[in-house]
Order: C-alpha cells, then sequence, then structure tokens
C-alpha cells in the first residue's frame, strides 16, 4: 500500500487570479500559527478503495482507485458513475444526448442535484438550453480517470450549487504507468480506438491521450454516433507540490437520436420496440478546455489553485408530442447553447489548536462566470420554422465557505462549516419583457459529529443546507413566450435541508460497509423547461431513505460491492393530484464481482435492479422493474498484451432504460393521449477489445 498527502477535494473555480492571491496572501499568516509538532492526516490508499476511518464527515463519502474503477464494465461512459452506491446512469435519447441520473429518490433529470466535476472543473452546465445542471459526461475517457470520490447529502461546506443530492469528483492522472493502445469492434456499429501515453519533456511529463469512436446501436435508423476526444497535459512535481496544464477536445459528428416512444404506437405493432417516430431528431456536441491546477503541501498545510476555461456547443432537435401542438409540420424543436465558461478554485488548510485541541481549518474560495447564448426554435426535419426565443445571459457566481475538524477526543470530533453563495443573473432576451438583471444570495450552515472509532466502527450524525440555482432566464421572465401569458418570476437559488444519520464500519478484514438514513427537503422543486422556453413552480418535497454499502475484499484476487438503497420521495402540500413525485426512484440494487491476479485470467460481473417508480402524482400509473446483468472475460496473453470480451444485458431483457407519463399525439389520432413514453435498454451485445502496453 501506499500513501499520499490529504488535498483538500478540487472543487470548482470561477475566475479572478488576482482574488487567488489575495486570498492566499491572507491566509499564510495563519498557516503560519499552526502547531509543528502536528501534521494533516494521510489518507491510506488500498488496493481499490481508500479507508474513509478517522477521515469521512458522513458514512456516505467514498473515495474510489483507478483498478476499481478498471474493473467497471460500462457501456457509455457516464456509466462510471454507478460505482457510487445508489446512483443509476441511463438514457432516454441518442447517445450524444447527456445521461439521465437517479439518485436519493431524485430523477435528477441530466444532472440537477448531481454536482460532477472533471479535475475541479464542473460538468454541470447552469441556464442550459435543454435542461437546468445539464451534465454530458460523453467527453471523459475512463482509462485517464485515476479517482472518484463522492459525498450525498448537503453536508460539505466545500460542495455548492447542484449537490443537493450528491456530488461525484473524477481525476485524471498526471502520469500513465504505460503508455496504452487498444481497439475494440462490436455488435451494432461500435469501434473504439484508444491511444494514450506520458513521456518524460522537460523537468515533467506530457500525457497525451486520443480517443476515437463510433456506435449505432440496435435501433432501426441507427444513432451514427461518432466522436473524437483528445487530452493533452504538462505536469510537474510531486505529490507534495506541483503543477499541471491540460488542454481537452470533444468533439460529434451530428448523430441521430432515438428519443422516447409511446407505448401505445408499440403494443398496437405500429412501432418496433427500436423505432422511433420522427427520425430527423439529433443533435451535435462539442467541449473544449484550458485548465491549470497548483497543489502544495508541508507538515501542516495544504493549498491548491486552478483555474479553467470552457467552451461547449449543443444543437439539439427533439420531438417528444409528435404532432400534438402541430397536425401539420409536427412538433419537432431545436434547442442551440453555446457558452464560455470560465472559474477558479482556491483552498486552503491548516492545522489548528482550538480549546487544547487539534482540529484543522479550511477556507475556500469559488468563481465561476458563464457567457451563455441559447435559443429555442420549431423546426421540421431539421428545418427552421419559427423563433420561440432566444437569449443572452451572463451569470456569474462566488462562494466562500470555510470549515472546522476538531478532535475532542480519541473517539469524537466535529466537521462545521459555513458557506454563502451570491449570484447575478443577466438576462437579453429578444422579447424586452423577459430581460433584465436580478442577483441572490445563500447562506448555508453544515454541522456533522463523528464518534469512534470502536472496534474500527464509526457513528455520524449530521445536518446541513445546500441549494441549487434555478435558470436564469426564470428569474427574469415576465411572459410565456408561446402563449404571451403572463407568468410569475422564480428564486434564483432554491434552499434544500437535509439529516442523516449512519454507521461505517472495517470490523470485518477485508469489508468496509455503510449504512445511513436520511432525510432531504426541498422548498420548492423549481425548474425552467427548455422544450417550453418558460418556467414550471414544483412543490416543496420531502425525501426519506437508507442506504446500504459493502466493499468486500476477501483476497487479491477476488472483490465484491453489494449495495442497496431506497426512497420514499413526496410532495409535502396537500393537492388532490397526489404527493407522489413522478419518476423519483424508490429500489436499487447492485452486485459487482471482480476478478483478477487469478493466473493469466480475469473477468467481472455486474447485477443492477432498477425498481418500479410513480409515473403520475396519485401512483396510478408505474414503470416497471429493470434489471440488467453485465460481464467480461480477459486473457493476459503477455505481461503488455491482453484481449477482453465484454457482454451487456447477458440476460437479453426487454425493459425500459426510462418511463414518462404525458400528453401526445401521433399522426391520424383523433385526439391527444395521456400514455407511458419509454426508452428500451440496449439489447444484447458483445464487444471484443485487444490493448497493449508499452
Amino acid at each position: 500500500m501506499t500513501h499520499r498527502p490529504l488535498l483538500p477535494r478540487p472543487v470548482p473555480h470561477a475566475r479572478l487570479w488576482v482574488s487567488a492571491a489575495t486570498l492566499l496572501s491572507a491566509l499564510a499568516p495563519l498557516s503560519a500559527v499552526a502547531q509543528e509538532d502536528k501534521s494533516l492526516k494521510p489518507v491510506v490508499v488500498q488496493t481499490s478503495r481508500t479507508s474513509q476511518l478517522g477521515e469521512a464527515a458522513t458514512a456516505n463519502t467514498g473515495v474510489v482507485t483507478q483498478e476499481q474503477l478498471d474493473a467497471r464494465t460500462v457501456y457509455r461512459p457516464g456509466e462510471l458513475l454507478e460505482v457510487v452506491p445508489g446512483l443509476v446512469v441511463t438514457q432516454h435519447s441518442g447517445e450524444g444526448k447527456a445521461n439521465q441520473f437517479y439518485l436519493r429518490g431524485f430523477n435528477l433529470d441530466h444532472g440537477t442535484d448531481l454536482r460532477t466535476t472533471l479535475d475541479g472543473m464542473p460538468v454541470n452546465q447552469r441556464s442550459h438550453g435543454h435542461g437546468q445542471g445539464w451534465t454530458d459526461l460523453n467527453f471523459l475517457i475512463p482509462e485517464l480517470a485515476t479517482l472518484l470520490d463522492y459525498r450525498k447529502g448537503p453536508f460539505y461546506a466545500a460542495e455548492g450549487d447542484f449537490a443537493s443530492a450528491g456530488a461525484v469528483g473524477i481525476r485524471y492522472a498526471d502520469t500513465l504507468k504505460n503508455g496504452v493502445a487498444s481497439i475494440s469492434l462490436g455488435q451494432n456499429g461500435y469501434r473504439r480506438t484508444l491511444l494514450a501515453d506520458s513521456p518524460p519533456l522537460g523537468h515533467g511529463r506530457l500525457l497525451y491521450a486520443l480517443e476515437l469512436f463510433q456506435n449505432d446501436g440496435p435501433f432501426l435508423v441507427g444513432d451514427n454516433f461518432k466522436k473524437a476526444n483528445g487530452v493533452l497535459r504538462y505536469s510537474e512535481g510531486t505529490a507534495a507540490q506541483g503543477f499541471n496544464v491540460t488542454a481537452m477536445a470533444y468533439n460529434t459528428n451530428r448523430y441521430h437520436a432515438t428519443d422516447q416512444i409511446p407505448k401505445r404506437a408499440v403494443d398496437a405493432g405500429q412501432l418496433g420496440r427500436f423505432d422511433a417516430i420522427d427520425q430527423t431528431d439529433g443533435g451535435k456536441v462539442s467541449r473544449y478546455s484550458l485548465s491549470s491546477a497548483w497543489h502544495r503541501v508541508t507538515d501542516t498545510t495544504a493549498t491548491q489553485v486552478n483555474a479553467y476555461v470552457i467552451r461547449n456547443h449543443l444543437d439539439l432537435y427533439s420531438n417528444f408530442t409528435y404532432f400534438l401542438d402541430d397536425p401539420v409540420n409536427g412538433d419537432q424543436f431545436n434547442q442551440k447553447d453555446q457558452r464560455v465558461t470560465s472559474g477558479l478554485n482556491a483552498s486552503h488548510t491548516w492545522n489548528t489548536r482550538l480549546w487544547g485541541r487539534d482540529g484543522e481549518n479550511t477556507l475556500g474560495l469559488q468563481l465561476q462566470n458563464d457567457h451563455i447564448r441559447n435559443g429555442l426554435y420549431n423546426t421540421v426535419a431539421q428545418r427552421r420554422l419559427a423563433t420561440t426565443r432566444q437569449d443572452k445571459i451572463v451569470e456569474g457566481s462566488i462562494g466562500v465557505y470555510f470549515e472546522n475538524t476538531t478532535r475532542w477526543t480519541d473517539t469524537f470530533r466535529t466537521v462545521a462549516g459555513l458557506r454563502t453563495d451570491s449570484y447575478r443573473f443577466d438576462v437579453a432576451s429578444d422579447n424586452p419583457a423577459n430581460s433584465g438583471k436580478t442577483n441572490d444570495s445563500i447562506t448555508s450552515p453544515k454541522l456533522n459529529l463523528i464518534f469512534g472509532p470502536f472496534a474500527k466502527t464509526e457513528f455520524f450524525a449530521g445536518v446541513g443546507r445546500g441549494f441549487h440555482s434555478n435558470d436564469a432566464r426564470g428569474t427574469t421572465i415576465t411572459v410565456d413566450p408561446k402563449t404571451f401569458d403572463p407568468v410569475d418570476r422564480v428564486p434564483g437559488l432554491v434552499r434544500s435541508q437535509g439529516a442523516e444519520l449512519g454507521v461505517r464500519s472495517e470490523f470485518i478484514p477485508g469489508l468496509q460497509t455503510a449504512l445511513s438514513f436520511y432525510r432531504l427537503d426541498f422548498d420548492s422543486e423549481l425548474v425552467f423547461v427548455g422544450d417550453a422556453g418558460n418556467t414550471e413552480a414544483g412543490r416543496p418535497s420531502r425525501r426519506t431513505g437508507f442506504e446500504f454499502s459493502n466493499y468486500y475484499k476477501p483476497n487479491r484476487w477476488l472483490t465484491v460491492d453489494a449495495d442497496i438503497a431506497f426512497a420514499k420521495a413526496r410532495f409535502k402540500d396537500t393537492d388532490p393530484v397526489g404527493q407522489r413525485i413522478p419518476g423519483s426512484v424508490e429500489g436499487v440494487a447492485s452486485v459487482a464481482l471482480a476478478v483478477d491476479h487469478l493466473g493469466p485470467y480475469f473477468g467481472a460481473l455486474q447485477l443492477r435492479y432498477f425498481g418500479p417508480r410513480p409515473l403520475v402524482e396519485d401512483n396510478a400509473v408505474r414503470s416497471q422493474k429493470t434489471v440488467t446483468l453485465n460481464g467480461r472475460v480477459g486473457y493476459k496473453i503477455n505481461p503488455k498484451l491482453k484481449i477482453e470480451l465484454e457482454g451487456f444485458n447477458l440476460l437479453n431483457t426487454r425493459a425500459s432504460a426510462i418511463d414518462y407519463v404525458y400528453t401526445s399525439q401521433l399522426r391520424g389520432e383523433a385526439s391527444p393521449v395521456d400514455d407511458v413514453h419509454f426508452h428500451p435498454i440496449e439489447s444484447r451485445s458483445f464487444r471484443v477489445t485487444l490493448v497493449a502496453n508499452f
């Protein structure tokens, strides 16, 4: 096993290097008073998952290393996040679109309330043309992911916007142990090649990676999803002090989108399961970024700064209601979103003594600014017919947080935090009635009590407040862009409040287990409906549930992940339509086995249960459960060459990846119909990969 110094978790930043320098210079005198005989606690890195005893603030914090990430069998890059217990990653449209996420009783749509970062850069896109918090992970290269850490609930001062249900941070490697060249072939037009290495350059290393990818899927008209993905990173230094500069580029062709289809058409034989109503739906995506990170760790302090500039572009065509609004041309619409996001994060941790007790303090600054142009248009076969709205948005935010960890006794410590966030929204709409400038701010206290360890077992109690931001357009809107009816504006920031009890134990050798019970309230689930260009007021909500996760490594060749989670999601107010929250996940379970170091053979098997969900408020319509089994088997031809076979949906289950209930109208139908609309999980398929190290 190895040791690494404790670094503050990377958190998104904003811009203004001057502010960062001012912060760090102000912190220098504070670090000087740290006790010289006390050092920041190291984190012990085991073979696949790091121990959290004595480090975690709650039972639902985890750090997963590259070995366990490599053992996952993933159909699409975003599924790498399913290593987080209780998290489901799925898809309701073409492969080029952002995934759909489910966690802790939430249908998180495309990422709202699940904060996702890569090396401190935010993946969530706020005030997005399709949905708030849009999280597209198709640019992720799994082979470069050296670490994934997760936190759940609003209990962490370093986590701000979108983090109420959870936060996931992915780190890319600075250097690779070996160069890698791989080629993959599979059914349904699947092709992938990867070339990556990190040779020495000057005083450091130059990591490069190039991925070329294409996939059609099992659909009658294939996805035709092709992407080119590249990473270039120069790094110098060590775990104690160093820096890196990284450029990333991701671009797709214009892919075809296989959106959800109405169940009535499939039941009547009008459509096959892998068919579509509007075969002209699709899109094009690109993402380019430039970032830099610096860190310095001493015996008593840890400081890090990272900055980034990201350019995102999306051109998306969708048709969910077919001929409901326009019986002649159909209901296809186009959403365009292009933005430049800049940001900076800085944090400084230092040892301290409070009333004679050892502790740690962390002070952090997070800045982010988005320059956004987006639009919503009526189209037919990707030809523009009319403009619903066009907007220019500037959205800026500053977050400042402080967190203190104090070890009062050998078996009791506290983690207390406070963060404050201020937002500025500036919307210039094509309709002056929907233009304007607004501001909002929020303060979020956190407190966690940790008892133990007793026989390698700790007990946790925590409370905290968090928030998510609303779409900037909702804060200035006054008239519906389609009907011109008056509408109410929404607050810029919506509060969440959570409480949790938990236990974590490593009493049994080789087994890490955690059990938690939680409650999470939202003042309102206000959302901006990108498909309509207006805001939709949600009701206050409450989610309660439990999560039970286990990671077991009985010997050097076998690891077992076994997790189960259940959530109860209800609206808190009274309404005759019902109290259920449509789409809210209830039961989730998974078991993953991985075998390695067993001669030349290795393999993995993953079983996932995605339970039924209410689709309407009165629970009259529910989805079916979805059970999938994925796996792989591999053979190491020699120390530098291996071959593996991956299988997806091995049981060839005919189930849904996602289900909705809403009103639509097919061509020829006399009137609209309320129906279940679903996107099927992909049929059984296989991929073979040859990997060479050099």
